[in-house]
């Protein structure tokens, strides 16, 4: 079953959250706790929303989401922070489930646009990803700034 994230999931997310951490090959990079997640998603005015992917009471499967706007098209559009189905649960179509409850939240509130990134050594999800339609968005780079480059630029003005 999917379903639109609640305060009883958090739990189940985070570790969903640091078991895609450790399948990306970054587990020391992640430093999401059940607070930050309470937070972000049960405040006054969340910027982070989700759903799950329930099968027989647990929590398999996650889509972390937030707003984004597209100046060209007038209009939000969703993008997916996070996607995860855990192994035992891949193949089973929850991972497209997950999608096409964003993609419906797209439809049904006029949004134009749903993306994410994805790793390139990640072919066995571009290939799903591929399967549903996305196209890669190759003539972008992504760029960021962190750490003590961002306290710098920060710092500049």
């Amino acid at each position: 079953m999917i379903r639109r994230v609640e305060p009883r999931d958090v739990d189940a997310v985070v570790g969903l959250v640091h078991e895609l951490a450790l399948y990306e090959k970054a587990p020391e990079q992640c430093h999401l706790t059940a607070e930050q997640l309470r937070t972000a998603l049960f405040c006054e005015n969340p910027a982070l929303f989700g759903h799950v992917a329930e099968v027989d009471g647990q929590v398999v499967g996650i889509a972390l989401w937030f707003l984004n706007f597209s100046t060209w098209d007038g209009v939000h559009g969703i993008y997916l922070e996070d996607l995860y189905v855990t192994p035992d649960q891949r193949g089973s179509g929850l991972g497209k489930q997950l999608l096409e409850a964003l993609a419906q939240e797209c439809i049904a509130k006029g949004y134009t646009r749903l993306q994410w990134w994805v790793l390139n050594w990640n072919e066995p999800s571009i290939g799903f990803y591929k399967s549903l339609g996305a196209i890669p968005m190759d003539e972008w780079t992504t760029m960021r700034v962190a750490d003590e480059a961002l306290v710098r630029l920060g710092s500049s003005l």
